[in-house]
């Protein structure tokens, strides 16, 4: 296991502006991994949260036109 806290369902949604059960829907899809902490907990890696979020690229590579 990790030194790093891992999050709740409704923390991990709040991180990515959804829903808690968008989160639900990533662990049943195989998209996120959850981890079981006791009979009905559910947790998630912050790290692997972050691997979700991607960047955009701009259109037109930055330069203005001309």
């Amino acid at each position: 296991m990790s030194s790093h806290p891992f999050l709740s369902l409704p923390d991990a949604a709040l991180q990515l502006g959804c829903n808690p059960k968008t989160i639900r829907r990533y662990i049943a899809s195989g998209r996120l991994t959850g981890y079981r902490v006791g009979p009905r907990l559910l947790r998630v890696d912050p790290l692997e949260l972050q691997k979700l979020l991607r960047p955009i690229p701009t259109a037109g590579g930055g330069q203005g036109a001309s």
